[in-house]
Formats: C-alpha cells, sequence, structure tokens
C-alpha cells in the first residue's frame, strides 16, 4: 500500500518507570489528538523491570509480593491486552489521529498497516517474520500472558510471537505501542503473575517458552539496542512513506506527562480499576 509522504517526530528515551512511561505515551497521545504535536514514533526502555496489565485485565492476575520481592514494578496500560513484562526489551509507541490514513479502518486493520513498518524493520535485522490473522486458538485463549498466544497482525518469527502490541482509540487519539524482547528468558513473566498452583505456574512457563521468541533467537546473535531502533526506524520510513525528524517532548507534553504520573499511573485506584 503507498500512502502520500508524511513527516513523523521520532523520540528515542532512555529508560524510565513503567509508570512514567505510560503517562508519556499517554500525554504524546493527547497533544497529536489536539494536533499540538505531530504524528510521533517513539522508542524506549524500562528501569526497574515491570509488569504492564491491559486497561480491563484483573489486577488479580498479578501476583504482588513475587512482584516486590524481585525489585520489580506493576503498572496499568490505557491500552489493552495481557500483561507483559518489560525487561531486555525495545518498546516502541505510535500516537496518530485515526483519520491518518496509517491508522484508518478498524483495530485489525490498522494492526496490519503499522505492521508493515516493523516487518520491514526486521528484514533489515535479518529476521525471517510474517504478520497475519490470528488462528481460532488464539481467539479462544484467555490466559493472563501477552506472548503465550499472537493476535491478528502480530510479529512472528519462525511461528513464535516476537512483539505484543495493544491500541486503543479515545478522545480523538489512536496510540498503538508494543513490546520487543531482544535477549533473555520470555517465560519470567510467569514470576510476576497469581497461578492455582506451582504446577499451573510452569505449565504457564513452559507455553510461554514454546510459543515467544527474543530477537537474539530470532536473528541468531544478540542485537543492541541502538541498531534495533535504527533499522526498525528505517523500516517505519520506507513502508509507510515517512520522513522521520528526531525531536523531543515539548514543555506541553512534558508538564502533562508529570501530571499523569501523579494522578494517574502511580496510584492504586488506577492500578486496581477494572
Amino acid at each position: 500500500m503507498t500512502y502520500p509522504q508524511a513527516t513523523w517526530r521520532v523520540i528515542i528515551h532512555p529508560a524510565a518507570s513503567g509508570a512514567m512511561n505510560m503517562a508519556i505515551d499517554e500525554a504524546i497521545a493527547m497533544h497529536v489528538a489536539q494536533e499540538h504535536s505531530p504524528p510521533t514514533l517513539r522508542f524506549y526502555a524500562w528501569d526497574p523491570p515491570c509488569l504492564s496489565l491491559g486497561y480491563s485485565q484483573r489486577a488479580s492476575d498479578a501476583d504482588f509480593d513475587r512482584i516486590h520481592e524481585r525489585g520489580w514494578h506493576i503498572v496499568r496500560r490505557i491500552t489493552g491486552g495481557r500483561a507483559i513484562l518489560h525487561t531486555d526489551e525495545v518498546t516502541y509507541s505510535v500516537a496518530l489521529r485515526p483519520d491518518d490514513p496509517r491508522g484508518a479502518g478498524s483495530i485489525v486493520e490498522s494492526y496490519r498497516r503499522l505492521s508493515a513498518g516493523l516487518l520491514a524493520g526486521f528484514e533489515r535485522l535479518g529476521a525471517s517474520v510474517g504478520s497475519e490473522r490470528a488462528d481460532s486458538a488464539a481467539r479462544r485463549f484467555k490466559g493472563p500472558v501477552c506472548f503465550e498466544m499472537p493476535s491478528d497482525y502480530e510479529i512472528t518469527a519462525y511461528g513464535r510471537k516476537l512483539v505484543g502490541s495493544a491500541q486503543t482509540r479515545r478522545d480523538g487519539m489512536l496510540l498503538q505501542h508494543g513490546a520487543l524482547p531482544l535477549t533473555g528468558d520470555v517465560s519470567r513473566i510467569v514470576d510476576a503473575l497469581s497461578f492455582p498452583d506451582e504446577e499451573a505456574r510452569e505449565t504457564a512457563r513452559r507455553r510461554t517458552l514454546e510459543r515467544a521468541i527474543t530477537l537474539q533467537e530470532a536473528v541468531g546473535v544478540r542485537q543492541s539496542m541502538a541498531r534495533t531502533v535504527g533499522q526498525l526506524m528505517a523500516g517505519f520510513a520506507e513502508a509507510l512513506n515517512l520522513i522521520l525528524e528526531e525531536g523531543q517532548l515539548s514543555e506541553a507534553e512534558q508538564a502533562a506527562a508529570e501530571d499523569l504520573y501523579h494522578t494517574k499511573y502511580t496510584t492504586e485506584e488506577w492500578l486496581h480499576h477494572r
């Protein structure tokens, strides 16, 4: 598909806490929706590791004692989907207005459109990847772990899920973000979740290892965050006909992110809402 050329801002942030990362994503999306900021592609990391819950996911899916024992954080996203443990990864976010042709159509259709940028980036990294409609088993799956099963047009390598993405549309904004594990043990997430017994935990661990993959496994060599981000940027520019201009948060976006951090993303009310 050919799009009219457009200019997007790209922001590359150092690692931050889960609450701040989610506050920044929402602040950017709000300002893009109001046409105070340009469409934005953002890349970032998490410190410390953080479990993020989908917007409607039960907080009881998380094992708070285990999370605290490990020094990890927990946050709730404004996007849907199931839990992700963010560590040893690159996270991307795209903030658009819903009338942008790259995000047009249903959520499934816009996943397919935006996935083209990711696919092109992974090809540059040497990964053999695909993106297609999920099968019936994936649609029926109700487990708490995002990476246990690919959704529609999420990126897979060798039949295993490589990127976990989620999207929301509200108040004139379209926000999509996704997690790309670079290396490490993708099954660590089960140590942050509640299970009825240890047998169920180990079953989930095995299932995650079978169905998820890191970029290092997909490519055969460990990739740095810098190289990964650079190739993904090139992929987005190529596939979506973009000029990417590096930038920073505006003062208004920074102020909005600070406010959201304190009044929303660090509150018990938001974390436990459903």
